[in-house]
């Protein structure tokens, strides 16, 4: 196989554990799409917010069903960053979905069936001509069981808190690692027991425990995957 041929990779794995930051590499890497869906969920999130769907510690899971075709979610790439950015219904949603309140309530949106439904139909379409990078919670096991390639990513829970903790105080938000912590333990909790396409590592995946890795030895150790399970060199 050749790097022509356009890879499928799948990359699952816990919340905060970094796979969006390793996809993004991957896929620039490769010249190749990148559909971040863990941002999808949190647009259909963050839409339930700003139209009342969520509200006083409530979802109002019929209104927001019958509310997904008024959901349009799309990606386009910061010609001045090269960050990949999120647009919610034609707005950029990027910074907002990023936030605490999102956090904490899109683990609970993810298990409604008609969310799923509607958000694997999009991301099977985006990805369906290969040349992509996705990665989520179930890619490899749902959205593209025959991915080419599937990662399935993990670090302890209090190495992912303190990653969040350092990328929302970068940011200037008044953050507490309490909270982050609790919030990632209890993501992972439903995250791995949902009804809907729980988080489990598919047969065929490779698991990348990156707890004491930094950004540049994760595309290493891709670089080397690539080369032992298709003979794809890259210079990196």
């Amino acid at each position: 196989m050749t790097i022509s041929e356009k890879l499928i990779i799948a990359i699952d794995g816990y919340s905060s554990c970094g796979k969006s930051t390793f996809a993004k590499a991957i896929a620039d890497m490769l010249s190749y799409i990148y559909i971040d869906s863990g941002a999808m969920y949190r647009a259909v999130t963050l839409f339930a917010i700003e139209n009342g769907i969520i509200s006083n510690d409530f979802l109002d899971k019929e209104k927001l069903i019958s509310s997904l075709n008024e959901i349009n979610i799309s990606f386009k790439k910061d010609m001045l960053t090269g960050k990949c950015l999120t647009y919610l219904n034609g707005n950029n949603v990027e910074e907002k979905i990023r936030g605490i309140e999102v956090s904490s309530w899109v683990s609970r949106i993810s298990t409604i069936k008609e969310v799923r439904q509607k958000l694997v139909e999009l991301q099977r379409k985006m990805g369906e001509s290969g040349g992509v990078v996705l990665d989520g919670r179930d890619i490899g096991t749902v959205v593209f069981p025959d991915a080419d390639l599937k990662i399935f990513m993990t670090a302890s829970p209090q190495i992912r808190a303190q990653r969040r903790y350092d990328e929302l105080e970068a940011k200037g938000l008044d953050v507490s690692f309490e909270e982050i912590l609790k919030n990632i333990v209890e993501r992972d909790e439903m995250d791995t027991t949902r009804v809907e396409s729980p988080l489990i590592k598919a047969d065929d995946a490779i698991v990348l425990d990156n707890s004491n890795m930094t950004v540049e030895q994760q595309l290493k150790w891709f670089v080397d995957l690539l080369k032992d399970k298709f003979n794809i060199l890259l210079g990196y």
